[in-house]
């Protein structure tokens, strides 16, 4: 009697023991939370995230909904997400059709919420969702962001952040968004806006000077969201897939893009790393050309988070590869 005793006893520390190392080893990612004493913001993706934490600094807590590891187009939020956004004092979402899972979420939100809720793109003059965006002054229409069902990202191209002029402007509505919220902090809200603008000014003038050296303009990519980054600094895009990193291409898709390789003499297919890689790896193969990778920024991999990669680091890494590829 004794002995069986123990094994009841020791059976459930063993397995809530082995719950955890299984759940540990599963991402080992801890649930985001909210904390009390702070103001709590939630962002929709990993821009945001990054740009809130640097402008909120010691009197914040930013929730990032999107773990690091996964491609925010995969994404929809669950009970626990949902309940930190209702909770939070301030929801940050992109917009211009990028989450089609806000309209629904905000319009479930309780009249009497006090969560203030911004669309960090307003204000950005946003490129029409189709066709290939070229950095030859091709004219932009600007329209309202418009959350479309789905992951469909309607008539306009939600990618704004990949140019840092942009990213500046995102962070203008962010940091307004939090004066709002806790006006009592303005001065270091604002103090640390200006050390995240004038690091991204850095960037946008080297991004500038780099590539205005570059004899190539052509970026074969794998999904249509560089349009932002082209059109800033004089280049073309051409995508192996649409605005969703999902769409698959036709086999006269593929057929088309193996000419524009052979007659525009590009190096290089710029690849995800959120993204499988397959697609470029056998048209670049197909082509015989290399593949590189071009980081659209939706999201961190779980090393990038490890390493403490940032917005600023990631996208000097795609501007170090795209001289690569444009030499």
């Amino acid at each position: 009697m004794k002995r069986t005793f123990i094994k009841r006893a020791v059976l459930p520390v063993i397995l809530v023991l082995l719950l955890s190392t299984l759940l540990s080893a599963c991402g080992g990612r801890s649930q985001p939370a909210l904390v009390n004493g702070k103001i709590n913001i939630v962002a929709s993706f990993y821009p945001l995230y990054d740009f809130a934490s640097k402008i909120g600094g010691d009197h914040v807590n930013v929730v990032n909904l999107v773990p690091a590891g996964v491609e925010p187009h995969d994404w929809s939020p669950k009970g626990r997400d949902i309940q930190n956004l209702t909770k939070s004092d301030l929801f940050v979402y992109l917009g211009a059709g990028f989450e089609g899972w806000v309209q629904d979420t905000l319009d479930s939100l309780k009249k009497d919420s006090k969560t203030v809720v911004v669309e960090a793109s307003r204000g950005i003059e946003l490129l029409p969702g189709t066709g290939e965006e070229h950095g030859d002054g091709h004219d932009a229409k600007k329209e309202e962001g418009k959350d479309a069902p789905g992951h469909d990202h309607g008539n306009t191209d939600p990618h704004v952040w990949l140019s840092p002029a942009n990213a500046k402007q995102l962070a203008v509505n962010i940091k307004d968004a939090l004066i709002q919220v806790d006006g009592v902090h303005k001065a270091d809200y604002e103090a640390n806006f200006k050390k995240l603008a004038d690091r991204l000014d850095q960037l946008d003038g080297k991004y500038k000077s780099e590539l205005a050296k570059v004899s190539k303009k052509d970026i074969v990519v794998t999904h249509q969201s560089f349009a932002y980054l082209a059109k800033a600094y004089g280049l073309n895009q051409k995508a192996i897939m649409g605005l969703a990193p999902d769409a698959e291409p036709t086999s006269k898709d593929m057929k088309n893009i193996l000419q524009f390789i052979k007659d525009n003499q590009v190096k290089y297919i710029f690849f995800e790393e959120l993204v499988s890689d397959k697609l470029a790896k056998t048209l670049a193969k197909d082509a015989g050309v290399e593949t590189l990778v071009l980081s659209p920024i939706e999201g961190l991999t779980e090393e990038q988070a490890k390493k403490g990669d940032d917005y600023v680091s990631l996208m000097e890494n795609n501007l170090n590869n795209l001289i690569k590829a444009l030499q």
